[in-house]
């Protein structure tokens, strides 16, 4: 389901203006499904269960590096994703955040590229990811991350349906929790109105017009 999600992505960021450059040539797709192979393939078991790499390198030819040109920062977010989705459907772990790093080597030809891993150990893994929807991504760790209208809030909000300090998310245990703190118009976790909810992975938490994903740790 990962990958499928992943390739419907790409598909419409490529119709546009990517669509002439990928004609005929090397596809994002194919990239995502050689990094979860790599997953498979390197994928050990220890005591936290099946531990997969998190921190990826993909080397393409210098003249695909050139032909994907700004894309490939939108390319290395789609990769995280499809690597997290991933190990969401198989149950893998992952011992740090996941990072893809994209460059080029002169060694290789058009169309052909080489995906290495590793098992690189966060100092220390936060409960989860706040994913916003640039794809940037806001760890939730010792300290809560607020959201809200103020300008000292860790996510700040310039919009009017939001209060000053909307809602809060904290870890509880090993876990992460949404709380509403009294804002006006409310805080929702997959479409429904809450107070405080424990969060899963792939949540959807709505605040005012901007939707955010929770990442699992």
């Amino acid at each position: 389901m990962g990958l499928q999600q992943f390739e419907q992505r790409l598909e419409r960021l490529v119709e546009g203006a990517f669509a002439k450059a990928f004609r005929g040539e090397l596809q994002p797709v194919e990239l995502g499904r050689r990094l979860t192979r790599e997953m498979d393939l390197q994928r050990a078991i220890s005591v936290r269960g099946l531990v997969a790499p998190n921190a990826f390198t993909v080397l393409l030819s210098e003249e695909d590096y050139e032909r994907f040109g700004g894309f490939v920062d939108v390319l290395s977010r789609e990769l995280v994703d499809a690597a997290r989705e991933h190990a969401r459907s198989e149950g893998y772990t992952f011992l740090g955040p996941v990072e893809v790093t994209v460059g080029w080597n002169e060694e290789l030809s058009r169309s052909t590229f080489v995906i290495s891993s590793e098992v690189v150990e966060g100092e220390e893994l936060p409960g989860g990811w706040i994913v916003l929807p640039d794809g940037h991504r806001v760890p939730v760790g010792e300290e809560p991350v607020v959201i809200g209208r103020l300008p000292e809030c860790e996510i700040p909000l310039a919009d009017a349906n939001v209060s000053r300090r909307h809602a809060e998310l904290r870890r509880d245990g090993t876990s992460v929790v949404v709380e509403d703190l009294g804002s006006t118009n409310g805080t929702r976790v997959n479409g429904v109105p809450v107070r405080a909810q424990r969060l899963a992975g792939g949540d959807l938490i709505t605040v005012g017009i901007t939707t955010f994903r929770f990442e699992s740790s």
